[in-house]
């Protein structure tokens, strides 16, 4: 398991992606882990490397003795950093992660490229709140703060449905050495960024959630976006785990806000074309383009600008959902040429049998059965093919 030695603490981390991206730091909120970040991190992949790391005192890092600050926690991403040779990152910090990120953002700015803090604050409330809860865990284990916990990282709707990602969330809680979570409640405790915020100038999102009990929007994000300099706001209908009640909307807020600073395109042709090639595949590109004449190269141009250059580049749906919705559509109006071109080409990158199938089940129901029939021979004759490989 990978970890890495911070101020004699052991630090399990996780570094995944291409080394040719840059680097996305995900910290997550008192009382889990970095698992909590599993929504986020197959959308982010393409565009980011990610290090998620266990927080000192959770999961599966280290509980060194006593209580913590939020510049012990926020120096131990930088000798992360350090350790995996990593000069720059951003950083997205959800509550107690929020804190070290405020904490990185002003002491390391040449670190930090870009900050997101959701559902967090400059400050977290009474003291008295954090001496009541370290007294609680300490007396009775996670379990006595378990449902006062979870009714915090959660609205009532999420936990009635029983949701998955809550129910994992729950496990890893109670699973949280009692130590360790006393330890960053005293971070907690103890936080008061308010003079800080100020000389935060990195380019900034905060993201709050209208049903967080725990750090509503009234004095809590309101002032990180307030006193922060250019800060955008994004508010999502969620309790404190913003990530987990709205996966998806937390995701596209982050890439809305992160990809400008890593992914830009000068050119909307050139982005389009380079798309567009690696769909379909360079052979039918080049026999597009060398068929255009004078009456049809403005709407192959047309094409690649608009369809390839600013659709298929956007960012909130990944390109296996993007090629299955082509494939419904086109077996829907019965546009069989560019249905099977797309079946093909997907057969040769992120399409599997399986995904076809299901597609073309959803198609009898919703747009006729003549229609799935014929989409099942044709795509049969194109899995046989691929298989046989023609």
């Amino acid at each position: 398991m990978p970890f890495a030695t911070i101020d004699s603490t052991r630090l399990f981390y996780r570094l995944e992606g291409d080394e040719k991206r840059p680097v996305l730091v995900l910290s997550h909120s008192i009382g889990a882990d970095h698992s909590m970040w599993a929504p986020q991190a197959s959308d982010l992949l393409p565009h980011f490397q990610l290090l998620r790391y266990d927080t000192r005192g959770h999961g599966a890092s280290d509980v060194s003795p006593g209580e913590y600050s939020i510049e012990r926690l926020g120096r131990d991403v930088l000798g992360l950093a350090e350790a995996l040779g990593i000069s720059q990152f951003a950083f997205c910090g959800l509550s107690l992660g929020g804190a070290i990120g405020q904490w990185l953002a002003a002491h390391a700015p040449d670190r930090v490229t870009s900050l997101v803090l959701a559902n967090t604050s400059p400050q977290f409330g009474p003291r008295a709140n954090w001496e009541d809860r370290i007294q609680k865990v300490r007396a009775g284990g996670m379990a006595a703060i378990a449902d006062l916990a979870m009714g915090r990282f959660f609205s009532g709707e999420t936990l009635a449905q029983r949701n998955p990602y809550a129910m994992s969330v729950r496990r890893v809680l109670l699973g949280t050495d009692p130590g360790g979570y006393a330890g960053c409640c005293a971070a907690l405790r103890d936080t008061d960024h308010n003079r800080l915020l100020r000389e935060i100038r990195v380019p900034t999102l905060v993201i709050a959630g209208d049903k967080d009990l725990s750090t509503p929007w009234a004095g809590h994000g309101e002032i990180l976006a307030r006193e922060i300099s250019g800060a955008r706001v994004v508010r999502l209908p969620a309790a404190h785990l913003s990530n987990l009640e709205r996966p998806r909307s937390f995701t596209a807020a982050l890439l809305d806000f992160l990809l400008p600073a890593t992914q830009t395109y000068a050119d909307p042709r050139e982005a389009g074309s380079r798309v567009r090639r690696s769909v379909l595949g360079d052979a039918h590109v080049d026999q597009a383009t060398a068929a255009a004449n004078e009456f049809t190269r403005e709407f192959q141009d047309l094409i690649t600008r608009y369809a390839w250059g600013t659709i298929w580049t956007r960012p909130a749906l990944d390109r296996r959902t993007r090629r299955l919705l082509v494939v419904a559509m086109m077996a829907a109006m019965g546009r069989w040429e560019e249905f099977k071109l797309h079946v093909r080409t997907g057969l040769l990158h992120e399409l599997e049998p399986c995904d076809l199938k299901e597609v073309l089940l959803q198609a009898a129901i919703y747009a006729g059965v003549p229609a799935a029939n014929t989409g099942f021979h044709l795509a049969n004759d194109e899995i046989e093919k691929a298989r046989a490989g023609h």
